[in-house]
This record gives C-alpha cells, sequence and structure tokens, in this order.
C-alpha cells in the first residue's frame, strides 16, 4: 500500500495519541482529532493501535464530530490490519451511520477475518435497507464467503451500476460461471465515471484477464488501468495464465496514455470554444479530460501550447489532474519551449504529482531533445515503478539503450531491477 499521502501531517505517535485522549470539547479545532486519528496509520504500534481503539470506544454515535473520528479511528485500524482490534470494530456494525458501517465492513476486508461468525454479521447487513452494499459485497468475495451467495445474487439487478458490477463478479467468482462477466465489461463504459472504475476493481478480483485489452482503453485515470494491469500482471504470470509479453502493449499503451488509444464515452454537441475545452482539464471524470486533450490535438493544435502554458500559471501548477494532462500535452504537441518546465517537474517529489512526473518523461521523449536523457537517468533511481518504466519508454524514443542496462544491474550485482516488472522491461 502507498503510504506516501500518510505523512503530511507532521506529528509524532505521542503527540497525535495525545490529542486522540483528549476530550473533543477540549480541542481548540474539533478536527485535531480526525486528524490525530488519521496520522497514526504511520505508527503501527500497539500504543497506536489502543489509541484508536479508545477513540472508538469514548466516541458519542450521536453527536457529528464524535462520528467523524469514530468512523476514520475505524478505518485506521483497517489500513492497520489491526486484527487484536476486532472485537470493538465488529461492534460498530451495528451503528446507524451507513458510513461508520461502511469503514468498518471495509477495515474487517482489510484485516482478513476468516471467523464465520464475523463474515455473517457483515453478510446480513446485505438484508439492511438502505446500507452501502457494495463494499459489503466486496468483502464478503474477498473472504470467499460462500454463504453469502444467494444474498449477493440479489444485487445482480441493482439499479446502482457499481454494486451491480461487484454482485455480478462475485457470484461468477463463488459459481465459477463467467457467462455474465460480459456485462461488468459492459459498464467499462458506462457514463458513471464511478462504475467504470469499480468494474475494474471487479474485474481485476475475477482475475479476468481477457479483460485487460478493455481495462487498457477504459476512459478514467491512468492510476487506475496501471493499478488494474499491475496486480492482473502479478497474479497472472507467475502462474502461467498470462506473459509479460502479451500483456507489455497494452500496458505501455496506457503509460503513453494518448487520447486516440481510449474509448472514449464523451462527445461534444458542437465543437466547444478554447476556454471552455482548457477548463474541461480540471474535470474530476477523466473521461472529461481525455476528450478535451483529444479536441485540443485534433482540432487547436496551433492555440493550445500557449494556453496551457497560461493555465498552469494560473491555476493548474496547483492542481494535480489539470497539472498532468499539461504536462502530456505539450509532449503530444511537440512543444519545444515547454522542455526546462517539463525537466523541472520530472524532479518534482511533492506526492500529490507523482503521476505527472511519469508524464514529463513520456513528453520529453516525445519533443526528442537529447538533453533529457541524463535527466531521464537520473530518475531510474526511483522506487515508483510505473515512473522508472516510463523513463524506459522515454529513453527509447530518444533512442538511448543505456538506462536498460541501469535497470539491469541492481545492488552494485548484474541480477537485474529489484522489481521484476522493470526487469522484464529493461531485458526485453
Amino acid at each position: 500500500m502507498d503510504k506516501r499521502f500518510f505523512k503530511m501531517f507532521g506529528l509524532t505517535e505521542e503527540q497525535a495519541i495525545a490529542i486522540i485522549d483528549t476530550p473533543l470539547e477540549q480541542l481548540e479545532d474539533a478536527s485535531d482529532k480526525y486528524i490525530a486519528v488519521s496520522h497514526l496509520i504511520n505508527f503501527p504500534t500497539e500504543q497506536s493501535i489502543a489509541a484508536l481503539v479508545r477513540a472508538i470506544e469514548t466516541s458519542n454515535p450521536d453527536e457529528l464530530d464524535h462520528r467523524i473520528v469514530r468512523r476514520k479511528a475505524v478505518e485506521s485500524l483497517g489500513r492497520l490490519q489491526a486484527e487484536s482490534a476486532l472485537p470493538v470494530i465488529r461492534q460498530c456494525l451495528k451503528d446507524d451511520d451507513i458510513y461508520t458501517v461502511e469503514n468498518t465492513v471495509w477495515a474487517i476486508g482489510e484485516i482478513g477475518t476468516k471467523d464465520p461468525v464475523i463474515l455473517e454479521e457483515v453478510a446480513q447487513l446485505l438484508d439492511k435497507p438502505g446500507q452501502i452494499y457494495r463494499v459489503i459485497i466486496h468483502t464478503l468475495a474477498n473472504a470467499d464467503y460462500q454463504s453469502s451467495l444467494e444474498r449477493v445474487r440479489k444485487f445482480t439487478q441493482a439499479e446502482d451500476e457499481p454494486t451491480r458490477s461487484a454482485a455480478i463478479a462475485t457470484v461468477c467468482r463463488f459459481t465459477g460461471d463467467y457467462s455474465q462477466i460480459t456485462e461488468v465489461m459492459a459498464l467499462l463504459q458506462s457514463s458513471n465515471v464511478n462504475a467504470r472504475r469499480s468494474s475494474i476493481q471487479d474485474l481485476i478480483d475475477s482475475r479476468y484477464y481477457k479483460a485487460i485489452p478493455a481495462i487498457a482503453r477504459c476512459p478514467v485515470s491512468l492510476v487506475f488501468r496501471l493499478r488494474g494491469l499491475r496486480m492482473l500482471l502479478d497474479a497472472g504470470v507467475p502462474s502461467g495464465e498470462i506473459t509479460f509479453t502479451e500483456i507489455q502493449p497494452y500496458l505501455e499503451q496506457v503509460l503513453y496514455d494518448h487520447p486516440s488509444d481510449l474509448d472514449l464515452v464523451h462527445e461534444y454537441d458542437f465543437t466547444p470554444v478554447l476556454d471552455f475545452v482548457i477548463n474541461e482539464l480540471y474535470e474530476t471524470d477523466f473521461g472529461r479530460c481525455y476528450l478535451a486533450t483529444k479536441t485540443l490535438l485534433d482540432i487547436y493544435p496551433q492555440e493550445a501550447p500557449a494556453a496551457l502554458l497560461a493555465t498552469y500559471s494560473d491555476k493548474g501548477y496547483n492542481d494535480y489532474g489539470a497539472h498532468y494532462h499539461v504536462m502530456k500535452l505539450f509532449g503530444w504537441l511537440k512543444y519545444a519551449p515547454a522542455y526546462n518546465l517539463l525537466v523541472e517537474n520530472l524532479h518534482n517529489r511533492e506526492p500529490q504529482f507523482q503521476k505527472s512526473r511519469a508524464a514529463c518523461a513520456i513528453a520529453l521523449g516525445e519533443l526528442g531533445d537529447s538533453r533529457a536523457i541524463p535527466e531521464l537517468k537520473i530518475c531510474l533511481k526511483t522506487p515508483i515503478w510505473d515512473f522508472k518504466y516510463a523513463c524506459l519508454l522515454a529513453l527509447d524514443r530518444l533512442g538511448d539503450s543505456s538506462g536498460r542496462e541501469i535497470c539491469d544491474v541492481y545492488d552494485g550485482r548484474s541480477c537485474g531491477d529489484a522489481d521484476w516488472l522493470i526487469r522484464a522491461k529493461a531485458t526485453s
């Protein structure tokens, strides 16, 4: 699990615990306790687990600020996989607050219990009106709790697409009959971005390797697609069900992330003006961002660079979604004056801009400027696999093979990179 974003609060373990043990009404800001229970994810100790348990036990579910802390404390215990806290966590399954219940079910899944009594308590929530059913189904599926099959099956006709996707995929897994999995595949083209993201997760969990080409073309953030392909590779290559060579083209297609390689689900009724298209890069639904990117490339290739520089200076520098698209577009547009900006952001270590670093690598490869070669080679020391892979793609694009040689050395020995996927790319 990537924990980079959990280290932003700067509290020590002792300070966080002290805040948790302070009554909420005595704190200057009620959000301080929320921050404290969030921050303890960095400290997998008995003291932290005990403090999070106290945060649950001393909270008053009838008061909003207490409920918010209670929800987050349950989530943090799940992230810590605190099995010892299960007796307290499972009590939250009885809460009236559906979001606390959702976090509780998720935490139980993260801890990974096989206790049939606890799993039956989770399954019974499927008969309780008004719950967030997707996470319940997902947890039961991952626990392989077959006794819930018929209760899950009734959600295969659910109106809510993410819930329906999870139910269909779970029934397929429990019964071994995958004839309905095409209904999950179809949701990769849903107009609902959450349904598209959820269907990727369900196809991963189903180990449905035939979905890889469709996942690669699904118009959601490449983060979801890369995660899906990586998880399927990590499962399928060792088992012999797929090979790296088979999947490599789809993986690299996702890393390049050109809008022409996606099956877009949105369209414009008429040609939009440039300002509108630029603003679409800030949408949270990346399907709309990709449509905007394609429009800039197809219709506004001459005007786009200046507009992109302007939006970057205005607010794009601080919006990690738009930042990613702007960086990638400079490469597709072959905009050489963006070279210095791309190099600067190639080395940007702020966690929210990590996917932009890979975008900068790809863009530098597209610019064709050999000055980027040493900059890209420096980045091969990163532990972030997709960024390192993007650097190798960019170096290949620039006609430099020395990056492959660097990745063929690990810990001073010629035994390959620590990551098998990078080794496979370096020797392919």
